[in-house]
């Protein structure tokens, strides 16, 4: 017989991990906010902000499924490099139109997570040694096609999926339909748990949670509208949560993948294909890379020496930040935005300050240490 859970069960239950990421963003904002006497919070900052967001999150979806399987991918910032790249030379030396272009970057990043697949999946060589080989090469690559200067400018359609916004009116339709989604997919979940005889949280908390969910996205969509829309960029991004955190939660490969990180030979005796999965998972890696690339190359208009630099730190940093487990297992796709939000504010916030690039490295650096001491020292407690 299902029932509610008692408030001191729902305590144990609740991931604390999680909530302690929302509470140390919301002081991160807080603190920039101080320090840059109200500019943190302006409109057009946080416009700003959430598109840059934008580019390191689709990275991290795809990276954080494979940190869960117990791989790494050290690669997808050249990736986002020379997929940019290629996008920029087909359409500005040789006319390409935006689909085609697109298509081709999107190629070039399936090819590339065929090829780093191939050799950790099927030949057995370490992810860490096959993809900071792939992040040397590919940045090679990069630099010899560009000849190591800036390719510029591109289509305006091109552009727009970087720097183009939506209708005002739009943005406003696209959040009653979430808030809608909201409050029609957690009603439904906890009717399916009472369908099937399992516990349940409060029917508070239920309540508390649409709400204050329901609130984010009105306040966001406000926010947005207040400058000049909704990003494109966002909206991609926001495509590939839904995805990404159904395709984990919701079907066979997304549960092999945790099978996978867990104990990958428990897995492999269970009949998971070990092998084809962690394949699968590079190539959407290098799918998902490439995507990034186009967004930011529709951003800048162009193809820049240094694109994609440290994207890799910065995927893998939201990640462990968001709670995924270096030893695999443990990571959510939610986590992983939380964790992409709180490097996308530490970057803005200090460029408001007029911080160095150096500096800003040291401190990102330090956060990342942080979070995998954070980490270590959980797994050391169970």
């Amino acid at each position: 017989m299902n029932k509610e859970l008692t408030n001191k069960k729902w305590l144990q239950k609740v991931n604390w991990r999680t909530y302690t990421m929302i509470f140390a963003l919301i002081l991160i904002a807080i603190f920039f906010q101080i320090i840059t006497d109200g500019i943190f919070f302006k409109s057009r900052n946080l416009s700003n902000l959430i598109r840059t967001m934008s580019i390191t999150g689709v990275i991290a979806m795809g990276v954080v499924l494979l940190i869960v399987s117990g791989n790494f991918d050290l690669a997808v910032g050249s990736i986002v490099g020379l997929s940019g790249g290629i996008a920029a030379i087909m359409q500005v030396t040789f006319g390409w139109s935006t689909p085609m272009v697109i298509l081709a970057a999107l190629a070039v990043g399936i090819a590339i997570g065929v090829w780093q697949g191939f050799w950790v999946a099927y030949r057995n060589v370490p992810s860490f040694i096959v993809t900071l080989g792939g992040m040397l090469m590919f940045r090679g690559l990069y630099l010899v096609i560009t000849n190591g200067i800036t390719i510029t400018p591109m289509n305006p359609d091109f552009t727009f999926i970087g720097q183009g916004f939506l209708p005002k009116e739009a943005g406003l339709i696209i959040g009653c339909v979430a808030i809608l989604a909201v409050v029609v997919l957690m009603l439904k979940q906890r009717n399916s748990r009472k369908r099937y005889a399992l516990d349940m949280e409060p029917m508070w908390q239920t309540a508390v949670k649409i709400v204050i969910f329901s609130a984010l996205i009105g306040i966001f969509v406000l926010i947005m509208n207040d400058y000049n829309g909704i990003p494109v960029p966002v909206l991609i991004l926001v495509g590939v949560i839904i995805l990404f955190a159904f395709i984990a939660a919701k079907t066979r490969f997304g549960r092999n993948v945790y099978a996978i990180g867990g104990n990958v030979e428990a897995a492999r005796l269970s009949g998971i294909n070990v092998k084809r999965n962690v394949l699968g998972l590079y190539i959407i890696t290098g799918l998902l890379s490439a995507l990034s690339g186009i967004l930011l190359t529709a951003r800048m208009d162009g193809a820049t020496a240094s694109a994609g630099n440290s994207f890799e730190m910065d995927a893998i940093s939201a990640c462990v930040l968001g709670g995924t487990s270096l030893a695999g297992g443990k990571g959510t796709i939610m986590g992983a935005v939380i964790g992409a939000l709180i490097i996308a504010c530490l970057d803005n916030g200090m460029s408001l300050m007029n911080l160095s690039y150096n500096y800003q490295s040291i401190v990102k650096g330090l956060v990342l240490i942080l979070a995998v001491w954070f980490d270590v020292a959980n797994q050391q407690k169970k």
